[in-house]
């Protein structure tokens, strides 16, 4: 596992589980959402964007957390595993709630600068309808990724611990931990 793909809904906990899984396996962690997001919420353009993402993908190692639709199939390719964190709506929203009473007026610490926490409605209405519009894209995405690719679906904390337990093991067997 050296380029690793970690995508899900908002509030699915990709960030987090990014974070952990780097920490336990010594990857670098790119976070997609500081990459696109400028000052004030604004969009890098689709072709600029593009760009950053291929540049984001030539490097040797990475696990790289986001969703952007638009640069899933190069990331798909690039990617030697994926990670769909397939969490419920419920749980998705109650984390975006928890997320904006923690870091609301401030920018979240996997976030660009000056992208200050607050209320989107657009966005919480996104994470409610992931499941029947996004949702499917994603898991036909996955599907189609090819042999060689491992593709990881994990439902629930246990899944979650107990997949960042499993990689976590495997560094400490290679490296003598």
């Amino acid at each position: 596992m050296r380029r690793v793909l970690v995508v899900g809904s908002g509030g699915a906990g990709k960030t987090t589980f990014a974070t952990r899984l780097g920490e336990g396996t010594g990857l670098p962690v790119v976070h997609l959402d500081a990459a696109f997001w400028r000052p004030g919420w604004v969009e890098t353009p689709p072709d600029e964007w593009r760009r950053t993402v291929e540049e984001l993908l030539a490097r040797d190692r990475w696990i790289m957390d986001g969703n952007f639709g638009a640069t899933l199939d190069l990331r798909l390719a690039a990617c030697d595993t994926a990670i769909f964190l397939d969490r419920s709506r419920w749980l998705c929203l109650w984390r975006v709630l928890l997320r904006l009473l923690r870091y609301r007026g401030r920018s979240r610490p996997d976030m660009a600068p000056g992208c200050t926490e607050g209320f989107d409605g657009e966005f919480v209405r996104w994470v409610w309808n992931f499941p029947r519009q996004s949702r499917p894209q994603v898991v036909a995405k996955l599907a189609a990724a090819g042999p060689g690719k491992k593709v990881v679906v994990l439902r629930s904390d246990r899944e979650v611990e107990d997949f960042l337990a499993s990689e976590a093991g495997r560094k400490g067997a290679s490296t003598g931990r």
